[in-house]
């Protein structure tokens, strides 16, 4: 009889850093790792975050034992509450990823979820053929874990998002001796966190920048503001211990930080003196030199406070000649240019500003070159599948394994979709399932396309040129119009002789279609585009949106 093989499904963060969401299936059992989003490149215009194509999990709900968690951070939970909406099946984590789960949960009234909280060393049995441990590892939001998944065929164990910080602010230090005790015990397939693999050296402790703060507020004599990610409760703890330590109130802004910080106190995970927090309203009544500002808007995000808050558009905070803006976090790749806008407005307006060339005033929270070769050496996999990276990031953690003593043929630089299949003794790469990415625009999940997205482009380059036409069919003949409304392609005023024109070159079209008895208003309407879009790029070498409105009376 054939032995069973174990299925590794990844539908998301492999090739791209976000929507991270891995399938583990054994026979007919399923569990699920995270479920998490990424956030619009440029070119999905409109676009409000991209989730991974969970229909193979939909097609066979029926086999999904639980979903479990590792953290809360967005790319790991922000795609759970669409999951669930199909699939109700329970959904295991930490105390602080269920908390912001839940949040997110009521954000779209969905009620009916069944969230489990587990620890640190808790096990459970999900089916009859999974048994996952949860072990302690260090990150940059609280309470992440990973994973030691029992299977029929072997032990799977993932990394989740980790670094190996030997001095961490909760005093939580990664489990070290769970994971070499796996490593002992014979471990079948590794999944760890590809992020930083191009980094030399080891990523330092999240404590090296609560010193960069301490030597901040000593010297500064106005106004502190602080910039960085939300999600980050560690940063957001030290920088409220160095106010209280220097007799500073703190106000938080930005509905993200607020709701974070909001549910980070209420399980216990962040811990603010008495008195020391205050609202934004109140930072008037204080003196400059006692008043410090924790903000969103690290990324130079449009909307974000302290993006609000370099343009002069903020209505409780105008940045003065004095105030020092810390910029807490590295600029995401392809953030660059919105961040240096900030920066620059924040100068112009007199702010001293310190960001990331300042060394110690951000870490990261993944595990650099020397921090993957420690997992890799506790571990010992007979199997190693990098996970959590762009391409160039899972090549590279490849190639850091074979240094390791990995055999080649026994890694797997996977992409989304396809199936690996693994026994006791041999690993391949099996078949694909339906993945991909699922957009969603306001409430519309998945209803925004290639075509929508085209057109969009398209309106945003070059812009629309409405035609309006009213005719009278049985006596073929222009009632009205042909009216023109023209938005972002030229200005009608400036254009008079233009537009007269495109009117002469519609009246000629439908002339010639009324003397060959064409009557149907799509081939009408194709006849006029045709005509415009050849006479507009002629005389601008502009490709604007052309629509025929053709009214019957």
């Amino acid at each position: 009889m054939a032995e069973s093989k174990l299925s590794l499904i990844p539908l998301g963060g492999l090739g791209e850093i976000g929507k991270n969401m891995m399938a583990v299936r054994y026979n007919k059992e399923i569990i699920v790792i995270d479920a998490g989003l990424m956030f619009p490149e440029d070119e999905l215009l409109g676009i409000d975050i991209v989730i991974p194509d969970f229909s193979y999990l939909v097609e066979n709900k029926e086999m999904i034992k639980g979903i479990v968690l590792t953290h809360g951070h967005e790319d790991h939970i922000g795609a759970l509450a669409y999951v669930l909406k199909e699939i109700n099946v329970p959904v295991y984590g930490t105390k602080l990823t269920l908390g912001l789960v839940q949040e997110k949960l009521n954000e779209r009234r969905i009620t009916n979820s069944k969230l489990i909280t587990v620890r640190p060393k808790n096990k459970i049995k999900l089916g009859r053929h999974f048994q996952v441990e949860f072990f302690k590892v260090s990150h940059s939001i609280p309470d992440v874990v990973g994973l030691a998944i029992h299977t029929p065929v072997g032990i799977i164990l993932h990394t989740a998002d980790f670094k190996f910080d030997q001095t961490p602010v909760d005093g939580e230090v990664t489990d070290f001796a769970t994971i070499a005790e796996y490593g002992k015990k014979g471990v079948l397939v590794l999944l760890s966190d590809s992020t930083n693999v191009e980094r030399l050296g080891y990523t330092p402790s999240e404590r090296a920048v609560g010193e960069t703060f301490d030597e901040i507020f000593r010297n500064a004599s106005g106004r502190i503001i602080i910039a960085t990610f939300a999600s980050n409760i560690h940063r957001i703890q030290q920088v409220i211990d160095v106010a209280y330590k220097y007799k500073r109130k703190v106000a938080i802004v930005g509905r993200s930080m607020v709701n974070v910080a909001t549910i980070a106190q209420e399980t216990g995970y962040l811990t603010i003196p008495k008195n020391t927090l205050i609202s934004i309203e109140e930072i008037s009544s204080y003196p400059s030199e006692q008043v410090t500002i924790l903000t969103t808007g690290s990324q130079g995000e449009p909307m974000s406070a302290l993006t609000r808050m370099a343009m002069s558009d903020h209505r409780k905070v105008k940045i003065v000649p004095g105030d020092v803006v810390v910029i807490s976090a590295n600029p995401i790749p392809g953030n660059e240019k919105l961040v240096g806008r900030t920066i620059n407005q924040l100068f112009y307006l007199g702010a001293e500003v310190i960001d990331e060339s300042v060394s110690g005033i951000h870490v990261s929270g993944h595990a650099s070159q020397e921090d993957l070769k420690l997992m890799l050496n506790l571990v010992r996999p007979k199997f190693f599948v990098p996970v959590h990276g762009e391409y160039r990031h899972l090549v590279k953690h490849a190639n850091l394994a074979m240094q390791m003593g990995i055999p080649r043929e026994n890694i797997f630089v996977a992409e989304n979709g396809q199936v690996l299949e693994f026994t006791r003794r041999k690993g391949n790469i099996g078949g694909r399932v339906t993945s991909g990415r699922v957009l969603v625009d306001g409430l519309g999940v998945g209803d925004v396309g290639n075509i929508v997205l085209r057109d969009r482009k398209q309106l945003s380059q070059d812009g629309i040129f409405i035609v309006v036409v009213t005719i009278d069919k049985e006596a073929d003949l222009v009632v009205a119009g042909p009216d023109i409304v023209s938005r972002g392609f030229v200005y009608v005023r400036e254009s008079e002789e233009l537009m007269e024109e495109a009117r002469e070159r519609v009246k000629v079209v439908l002339d010639n279609c009324f003397q060959k008895r064409i009557t149907d208003w799509s081939s009408i309407k194709a006849q006029v585009k045709d005509a415009l879009g050849k006479y507009l790029y002629d005389k601008t070498r502009r490709r604007p949106m052309i629509m025929p409105i053709i009214m019957e009376v």
